[in-house]
């Protein structure tokens, strides 16, 4: 595969080429069999808010670098979307997928191998599930219409012997079976954390003393688990799992070429962007589950109650409502609650703004990375002492991932609870928010408690 640009713009024979994309509706389709059946790079994106996309193979690649790398991103996407050239339905048209590094300096290496400091695919084929309808896409740079729909009709008629083909199959809700076409968790051999227990002890005390003197606010540190597996992951099946155990989560897949895919299921929206209207999240505080509704409650009345949760959670809310302040004519934000998920429960405050005027939601993306609930406060300390803390690349993990549209709206989620797979590997994170009272060993624990969502689609029961 050839190398991603990385000046900001298409790649080179790109420059000047139209856009032609085509869509058709079909029966409804698994987009873990569509996406089994695609090459790299493949994508995967959907939420408890809107439509599911699967996508495979390059119609564009757009990519950027250092500090400017979300406008260039945006410039060249706009570039690539002025001569669009796009029949179809509107759920069905035609996005960028990809996303973007924790720290703009990223340099892709082992395990991050492909993964740039900012990487966006226009998928050659889209799948995308919609309001009860699944529409199939197909574009290209350079192609006549009459190709592309060609192309169109090939796929939907390969894809539509797919679906007759395994309309005899018999569901299964065993989580651990293959089922039909479905291969099970490959299992866990062995794991290594790239901080032992005594070394985060000495972090976060060294981040607590920066916090009593005055340096900062806030800090997240995280920690890498690196997980030999029993055989190689079957990413489409795992977000299947992750789809039954984390329905109410942002599940996402880029995989940039066949070395290695970073997927998961995120609780946190970064930025929805939908003409002039933003919605964010504000998540912070976490706290397990109870193995009994009565444990549950308890657990839940503690985190509404820890005095230093709500510090915690207020520092992000605060960050998020003056971020958007500049740009917005007003910042509405709701209610504290508690959500809940399958092995956590979290501090979550929605938060919703009108612009004054349109932009682009990689401008309200830009404006929003990182929030101090995978930062800290300042920012520029935070990042600084997450950088002489850390031993490992954060990569694309506690960055934006997501997609946008050539009207400039679209999703992009925080990457946590997420992993990065390698050859019979995968290597997972997960962080916490550290403030004056923090306890070393409770956050410790809350880190592990963070692994299970990705670890659990791993091991073999």
């Amino acid at each position: 595969m050839e190398s991603p640009p990385r000046d900001g713009r298409v790649s080179a024979e790109q420059t000047g080429s139209s856009l032609v994309s085509r869509a058709t509706e079909l029966p409804d389709c698994d987009p873990r069999r569509f996406l089994a059946g695609r090459d790299a790079p493949r994508t995967y994106w959907t939420s408890p808010y809107g439509p599911e996309f699967a996508g495979g193979g390059t119609a564009a690649r757009v990519a950027g670098d250092g500090d400017d790398r979300f406008e260039a991103v945006k410039d060249a996407a706009d570039d690539l979307f002025a001569d669009l050239d796009y029949d179809g339905p509107e759920p069905a048209r035609p996005r960028l997928f990809g996303g973007f590094s924790f720290h703009a300096d990223h340099e892709p290496a082992p395990p991050w191998q492909g993964f740039g400091p900012a990487e966006f695919v226009l998928p050659r084929t889209l799948l995308t599930r919609a309001n009860g309808e699944t529409w199939l896409t197909v574009s290209a740079l350079d192609a006549s219409p009459e190709a592309v729909e060609r192309e169109l009709e090939e796929v939907r008629a390969a894809l539509a012997d797919e679906i007759d083909g395994a309309a005899g199959d018999t569901p299964t809700n065993d989580r651990t079976a293959a089922g039909p076409g479905r291969r099970g968790p490959p299992g866990v051999l062995a794991t290594e954390s790239t901080t032992t227990r005594e070394e985060w002890a000495e972090q976060v005390a060294a981040a607590v003393s920066r916090i009593e003197a005055g340096d900062l606010r806030k800090v997240t540190l995280a920690q890498s688990l690196r997980v030999a597996l029993a055989g190689d992951v079957s990413v489409p099946d795992a977000l299947a799992r992750l789809g039954e155990s984390y329905p109410d989560c942002f599940r996402f897949c880029f995989e940039p070429t066949t070395e290695g895919a970073f997927f998961g299921a995120t609780p946190e929206r970064l930025a929805t962007l939908r003409g002039r209207t933003v919605e964010a999240d504000a998540l912070a505080g976490s706290i397990g589950r109870g193995a009994t509704p009565e444990e549950d409650a308890g657990l839940e009345v503690r985190i509404e109650n820890s005095e230093k949760m709500a510090h915690e959670h207020q520092l992000v809310v605060d960050t998020i409502r003056d971020q958007l302040a500049p740009v917005a004519g007003e910042v509405r934000v709701a209610d504290r609650r508690v959500r809940k998920l399958a092995t956590i429960q979290h501090l979550w405050t929605p938060i919703e703004a009108d612009l004054t005027e349109s932009d682009h939601v990689l401008s309200i993306v830009e404006a929003l990375h990182p929030t101090p609930a995978v930062g800290g406060l300042p920012p520029g300390r935070a990042l600084q002492t997450i950088r002489e803390t850390e031993t490992f690349d954060r990569g694309w993990y506690a960055a934006p991932v997501g997609w946008f549209d050539a009207d400039g709206d679209g999703t992009f989620a925080v990457g946590i609870r997420s992993a990065v797979t390698g050859e019979s590997s995968a290597t997972l994170y997960a962080g916490n928010g550290i403030v004056a009272d923090s306890d070393p060993d409770e956050e410790y624990e809350e880190v592990q408690l963070k692994y299970r969502p990705i670890l659990d689609e791993l091991e073999d029961e």
